[in-house]
């Protein structure tokens, strides 16, 4: 078992699932799907908001109604592992907004970046202006994607 999970039976589960799918809803209404009053199912959520379990609300926007209408994977591999090689490639990620998303991985790459351009001149500049004119950075492989068959899930905590 994981040290860290924390420990939930199934009205905080159920509460849980519902967030993920109606984040903005309100005690009242959860404690309606739950049968429970409107205070228990807002202490729950608090609970859960207090513990970490909850990390926080946000909306979900359309990329292409924003005009990001180029979705792309890149796998970035760098020239040297170092933790100060690390660190120096994590302040670009954290400074470039098309950059939505970043995981260290095992295999032949270090970085899978999940990336939103307007345009593929737009995904080629960041590909070739700044992620391999980085002076870590060795090689790059790009996925554009062509459709998403399953949108981003909820967890699966049921």
């Amino acid at each position: 078992m994981h040290e860290n999970r924390a420990n939930l039976d199934q009205t905080d589960i159920a509460l849980l699932e519902r967030l993920q799918t109606r984040g903005q809803a309100t005690a009242q209404e959860l404690g309606e799907a739950l049968n429970l009053s409107a205070s228990q199912a807002g202490r729950r959520r608090q609970r859960l908001e207090e513990t970490g379990v909850i990390r926080g609300y946000r909306a979900t926007l359309d990329p292409a109604r924003l005009g990001l209408d180029v979705q792309a994977f890149i796998q970035v591999q760098l020239a040297r592992h170092g933790a100060e090689e690390g660190a120096v490639f994590a302040r670009l990620l954290r400074t470039r907004s098309e950059i939505t998303s970043a995981w260290t991985m095992t295999g032949e790459a270090d970085y899978l970046l999940r990336v939103y351009c307007s345009d593929l001149p737009a995904l080629n500049t960041l590909i070739h202006e700044v992620l391999l004119a980085h002076p870590v950075v060795s090689r790059v492989h790009s996925q554009i994607v062509m459709d998403q068959p399953k949108a981003d899930a909820p967890l699966p905590i049921g």
